[in-house]
C-alpha cells in the first residue's frame, strides 16, 4: 500500500454519525448500566438546577421587593445560594462519574484490542507496521475516551438545559420566548458553516499529525543511519517542514473557533437586546413585570450556552465514529490460527518425530496472481532423537520451515505432523510449550535477566533460571552485572552485546526444557570463544531430544545426524555432511564456496 493510501486510509472521518456504529460502542456500556443510570440522574438535576436561579431572581424582583418583605427575600437568596451550591455539586459529581466511565471502557476495549493482537497470525503483522498498530490502542481509543468522557452523557446535560429553559421560558410568557428564539435561524446557519470548515481543519490535523508520527517513528528508529552518513540536518528541515504543516492546520482550526464563539456571543447579545427592547414595551404597556423580564435576560443567556457545546460535540463525535470504525476493523479481523473445536493434546513424554509431508507454501503472490512459492512439495521426517540441519542460500525457505513448524503460519498444501498427528489438530498453546526456539535476532523485553530467561512464567523458579545459565554458561557474565540476575536490560537488550544477548535467549530455552529444539542461525553472533561454550551446552541439551538446526555457516552442523539442503523451496539433497561433499553435488559447492578462501589464504 502506499504512502499516501495509508493516510487516507488512517484519516479518512466517514460519516459524521453511524448508528451502527454507535450502537457497537453503547454496549461497551452495559458492565456499568447503574453508573449510566446515576450519571444521567445526576445530569438531569444539575439541569434543572440552571432554571431555578433566574427563577428566583424574577419572585425576589416582582414578589420580595414590592412587599419590602424582609424575610422573603433573605429566603429566596438563601435558596438562590443553595441551588447555586447543589448545581455546582450535582456538576462536580456527574463529571467525576462520566470521567470514571470513560476511563472503565476504555481500559476494556484496551484489553480487548491487545487481546486480538496477541491471537492474530505474524502474516497480519507482516502488512501493518507496528506505528499504526500503535495507534489504533493509543491515538484511537482515547478519542473515543473523549466520546465517553465528555460526549455520549453528557450530551443529556445539554438537552436537558435546553429542554428545561425552553420550558421555563414558555411557562413564563411565550411572547418573550419567540423574541429570544427568532435568532436560533442565525446560529445554525454559523454552526453550519464552522462544522463544514472545522471538519476540513480536523481532517488535516490528523493527516499531518500521521505524517509527522510516521516520520519521527522512523527516523527514531533508524538513527544510526541518519547519524552514520551525516543527514541530521536534512532531516531535520523535513521535520521542520512537516511541523509547520501540521501547526498551521492546528492554528487554522484555532481560528475557526476564535470566529465562531465570539461569533455565537454576538447572537446571544443580540437575543438579549431584542428581550431588553420587546420586554421593556411590554413592561411600559403592564404586560410582563420587571422580574420576568430580568429572568428571561438570564435564561438566554444559559440558553446559548448548550448550543455552543453541541456544536463542538458534533466534532467530537466526528472524529470518534472514524476512530471506532479503524478499531472495529481491527477486531473484526478474522484470528486464522487458531485451535480447531476439539484439539489434541500432545502425549506426555513426546517422542518428537517431526514430518514435512508434500508441503507447499508461499507469502504472498507474483504480479500474475499465482502464487509465489517458497516451499513446493517439500518432504522430509525427522526421527525422535535425531539432530537434523537445513542449509541452503538465502532465501532457500528455510526459516520458513520454522515458521509453519511453530504454526506461525498455516500450509497452503500438504501437512505437517508431530508423532504423527498434523499440526493444525493440536492445541496451538501446547504445540508451543513443547518445542523450544533461539533465533538469531534475539528479542529481549526491557526487564531484567530473570525475567528474560523465564518469561514472567512462575513455574520457572529462581533456581531453574540459575541453573539454565550455568549450564549455558551465561552466569559468569550474568552475575558480573550490577543487579545481577536483577538487572534491567535495556531496550531489547540494548546495554548486553549481541553475544551476551544470544547467551541469554539460549538459557531462556534450556529453562523451558522443551522436547523439541530449534536453533536458525543460534551461533552466527558470537566469538569462537563464545561459540564454544555455546556448542559445549547445546550437545548436552540436544542429546536426547529432536533438533532442527538451520545455519548458513556449515561448519555448525558438520556433526548433524542428517544434513537436509534446500535449494528455491526444494529439498535437493540429505544425508551426512561425508556423505554430501562425496556426492559432489550441492553441498559440496556451498562448502566450497565459504572454505575455499581460508584454503586460498
Amino acid at each position: 500500500m502506499s504512502e499516501a493510501g495509508q493516510h487516507h486510509e488512517e484519516e479518512a472521518l466517514g460519516k459524521a454519525y453511524d448508528a451502527r456504529l454507535m450502537r457497537r460502542l453503547l454496549t461497551y456500556l452495559r458492565p456499568y448500566r447503574l453508573q449510566v443510570v446515576v450519571a444521567i440522574g445526576l445530569l438531569m438535576l444539575a439541569s434543572a438546577m440552571e432554571i431555578v436561579g433566574p427563577f428566583l431572581t424574577q419572585q425576589v424582583i416582582d414578589r420580595a421587593i414590592p412587599a419590602r418583605d424582609v424575610g422573603m427575600l433573605v429566603g429566596l437568596t438563601l435558596a438562590y445560594l443553595a441551588a447555586v451550591v447543589l448545581g455546582a455539586a450535582l456538576q462536580y459529581g456527574q463529571g467525576i462519574l462520566t470521567t470514571w466511565l470513560g476511563q472503565s471502557v476504555m481500559y476494556d476495549l484496551r484489553a480487548e484490542i491487545f487481546g486480538h493482537f496477541q491471537r492474530l497470525d505474524l502474516r497480519f503483522f507482516d502488512k501493518n507496521p507496528v506505528g499504526r498498530l500503535m495507534t489504533r490502542i493509543t491515538n484511537d481509543v482515547e478519542t473515543l475516551n473523549e466520546l465517553f468522557s465528555s460526549g455520549v452523557v453528557s450530551v443529556f446535560g445539554d438537552l436537558f438545559t435546553l429542554a428545561f429553559i425552553v420550558g421555563a421560558m414558555l411557562w413564563l410568557d411565550w411572547r418573550l420566548a419567540l423574541v429570544t428564539f427568532s435568532v436560533l435561524p442565525l446560529v445554525f446557519i454559523a454552526a453550519f458553516v464552522f462544522r463544514a470548515r472545522i471538519r476540513a481543519a480536523y481532517r488535516d490535523i490528523r493527516v499531518r499529525l500521521a505524517r509527522l508520527n510516521a516520520y519521527l517513528h522512523e527516523r527514531l528508529t533508524g538513527v544510526r543511519i541518519v547519524q552514520l552518513f551525516n543527514r541530521e540536518d536534512a532531516d531535520a528541515r523535513r521535520h521542520e517542514q512537516l511541523n509547520e504543516d501540521y501547526l498551521e492546520a492546528h492554528l487554522r482550526s484555532i481560528t475557526y473557533y476564535a470566529l465562531f464563539f465570539p461569533v455565537i456571543e454576538l447572537f446571544t447579545a443580540i437575543a438579549l437586546a431584542l428581550i431588553l427592547w420587546y420586554g421593556g414595551v411590554q413592561i411600559l404597556g403592564g404586560a410582563v413585570t420587571v422580574g420576568v423580564v430580568a429572568a428571561f435576560l438570564q435564561y438566554a443567556r444559559r440558553f446559548f450556552r448548550p448550543i455552543q457545546d453541541l456544536s463542538e460535540k458534533y466534532n467530537l463525535l466526528q472524529g470518534a465514529m472514524a476512530s471506532s470504525e479503524r478499531v472495529f476493523r481491527l477486531l473484526d479481523r478474522d484470528v486464522h490460527i487458531r485451535d480447531v473445536s476439539d484439539p489434541t493434546e500432545l502425549p506426555t513424554p513426546l517422542r518428537g518425530e517431526i514430518e514435512f509431508r508434500d508441503v507447499w507454501f508461499a507469502y504472498g503472490q507474483r504480479e500474475d496472481g499465482e502464487p509465489d512459492w517458497v516451499l513446493k512439495d517439500l518432504s522430509f521426517r525427522v526421527a525422535p532423537g535425531e539432530k537434523v540441519a537445513i542449509v541452503g542460500h538465502t532465501g532457500a525457505g528455510k526459516t520458513t520451515i520454522i515458521n509453519l513448524l511453530m504454526r506461525f503460519y498455516d500450509v497452503d498444501r500438504g501437512h505437517i505432523l508431530v508423532d504423527g498427528v498434523p499440526i493444525d489438530r493440536l492445541r496451538l498453546a501446547g504445540l508451543r510449550a513443547r518445542i523450544g526456539l533461539v533465533l538469531q535476532d534475539v528479542f529481549l523485553f526491557s526487564r531484567d535477566v530473570a525475567y528474560n530467561i523465564r518469561l514472567g512464567d512462575e513455574r520457572i523458579d529462581d533456581d531453574r533460571v540459575h541453573h539454565a545459565a550455568e549450564r549455558i554458561g551465561a552466569a559468569p557474565f550474568i552475575e558480573r552485572l550490577a543487579g545481577g540476575y536483577g538487572q534491567p536490560l535495556g531496550e531489547r537488550g540494548a546495554t548486553l552485546s549481541v553475544g551476551e544477548r544470544q547467551l541469554v535467549s539460549f538459557a531462556r530455552a534450556l529453562a523451558f526444557d522443551p522436547e523439541i529444539l530449534i536453533l536458525d542461525e543460534a551461533t552466527s553472533s558470537v566469538d569462537s570463544q563464545l561459540e564454544e561454550r555455546i556448542e559445549h551446552a547445546t550437545d548436552e541439551l540436544l542429546r536426547g531430544r529432536t533438533s532442527l538446526v538451520i545455519a548458513h555457516r556449515l561448519s555448525t552442523v558438520q556433526n548433524a545426524d542428517r544434513i537436509i539442503v534446500l535449494h528455491h523451496g526444494e529439498l535437493r539433497e540429505q544425508g551426512t555432511h561425508d556423505e554430501l561433499l562425496a556426492r559432489e553435488g550441492l553441498y559440496a559447492r556451498l562448502h566450497e564456496l565459504q572454505f575455499a578462501p581460508a584454503v586460498g589464504g
